[in-house]
């Protein structure tokens, strides 16, 4: 009979996880330009239409580009170490199933439970956030919501009545509808979410071709009013933006060629983000001046300020729109990292029964789903983005780790794509996210330690005797 720590520390041997679904019933039916966009519509979304304006008037000013730059290698070195993995373990899963392989059944068990908690928020708070813009375009037409159906309770404006607020309608609703065109199945949904991508990019370039015409350079002076900690304390925040291929890489299951296409996928997707926030913010932070940028709607709010309206307007219906692909891209995160530790054992396996037809995990989807939207209701945003991040952090850790032990431990895995500079790469990435959550609030590790807490109870209670690996 194992020992608890030999149950701990088993891994799932990774010469037995091929790249079929075996009986699981997923379908690969995405390309290599499909699982771009997919990441694409998960990287740039809530970052460039709300999180830029907010940091850059709140903690960074003009040198929320430099906040942008920092999040960015941070990221981009675990980019690397996602595509070495993505190219050899072309498994739905991502971080969950990585670290299951390498470093043992507990160590995936809470990177999964964790990134459970984590995805959803992020729906939850870009859901939120879309809300906002979408106040944004109503207000352009001088029309009003009511009043209960405005906001979570307790966010109520100068103005406005305590209590006045009942539930945020919008950003529950829009967590519906992506459950439900995730449900379609995933070849009529990414067809939807590449659509909403080339939409987005649109949109950005229009922002920036347009907006560089109404630069004015003094808006840059000074270019670190909150210092140099503002950057850096603005990187932390925007981190938030300058992740989504991670999601993406739990589609590897649905890829016609996954071990070829995931690290390409990876990279070009975080490659083009990074351009487009880039100019995006030299465009924002040159057209108003810090002070006066509307964190909530930035982008349609400055065009509105230079008498560019009617651009006002479409910036504002493509904000609704394109974000819409974060929500995707990070709900289908959720669902097939719960798909894989449900078919592992690790959670019950009726969570990881999918449809007959539609080859979706529908029962997870539909739950999911409704918590996002549980949180996206009644949750101010600033609550709700208090539960994201410190996970997709340490899930970084650990993928850098165990990308450094399995080149070491195995180094004559055949990889698609090998990861440069080992083990430096890796290292900065690991160096930077852990410097990353210095910068979070203790508010942020209390909910943590308590998700974590419960997680430790289900894996020893249920999860470790119904393991896969325990029953063999």
């Amino acid at each position: 009979m194992p020992s608890v720590l030999d149950g701990m520390v088993r891994r799932k041997p990774i010469e037995q996880i091929d790249d079929e679904t075996g009986g699981a019933g997923l379908t690969r039916t995405l390309g290599l330009w499909q699982l771009t966009a997919i990441g694409v519509g998960g990287i740039i979304g809530a970052g460039i239409f709300s999180l830029a304006g907010a940091v850059a008037n709140e903690k960074a000013g003009p040198a929320v580009l430099i906040s942008f730059l920092v999040a960015g290698i941070a990221s981009a070195a675990a980019a690397f170490s996602y595509a070495e993995f993505a190219g050899l373990i072309p498994k739905a899963g991502s971080a969950y199933t990585y670290g299951y392989a390498v470093l043992g059944e507990f160590t995936g068990w809470a990177i999964g439970w964790d990134l459970l908690l984590e995805y959803t928020a992020i729906v939850a708070v870009v859901a939120i956030g879309i809300s906002g813009y979408f106040d944004d375009l109503l207000g352009f037409m001088h029309v009003d919501l009511p009043l209960w159906m405005s906001g979570a309770p307790g966010t109520e404006p100068k103005g406005v009545a305590d209590g006045s607020y009942k539930v945020n309608l919008i950003a529950v609703l829009l967590c519906l509808l992506i459950a439900w065109v995730l449900n379609l199945g995933m070849k009529n949904a990414a067809r939807f979410e590449t659509f909403l991508v080339y939409l987005k990019v649109a949109i950005v370039l229009l922002v920036i071709v347009v907006g560089v015409f109404k630069i004015r350079s003094g808006n840059y002076s000074p270019f670190f009013p909150f210092g140099l900690s503002g950057a850096f304390t603005g990187a932390a925040t925007v981190f938030f933006a300058v992740f989504g291929y991670d999601a993406m890489s739990t589609a590897a299951e649905e890829s016609k060629e996954a071990r070829k296409h995931m690290p390409k996928a990876i990279l070009y997707s975080l490659a083009i983000a990074m351009v487009l926030y880039v100019m995006a913010c030299l465009v924002l932070t040159g057209m108003v001046d810090y002070r006066d940028i509307n964190p909530n709607a930035a982008f349609s709010s400055a065009f509105k300020s230079v008498g560019l309206d009617t651009v006002g307007i479409i910036i504002a219906i493509g904000a609704i729109l394109g974000v819409l692909t974060v929500l995707f891209t990070f709900m289908m995160g959720a669902t097939r990292v719960w798909f894989s530790m449900s078919r592992d054992g690790l959670l019950p396996g009726w969570f990881a029964r999918t449809h007959p037809t539609r080859h979706v995990p529908t029962r997870i989807t539909w739950i999911l789903g409704a918590a996002s939207a549980v949180i996206a209701g009644f949750l101010p945003i600033a609550e709700a983005a208090e539960l994201t991040n410190i996970g997709i952090l340490l899930a970084f850790i650990v993928v850098c780790i165990a990308v450094i032990v399995l080149r070491y431990r195995h180094p004559e895995l055949p990889r698609e794509f090998r990861t440069p500079g080992m083990p430096a790469v890796p290292a900065i990435g690991i160096v930077f996210s852990v410097w990353l959550i210095t910068f979070l609030q203790w508010q942020t590790w209390v909910r943590f330690v308590v998700w974590f807490v419960i997680g430790c109870v289900i894996y020893f209670a249920y999860s470790r005797r119904h393991s896969l690996l325990n029953r063999e």
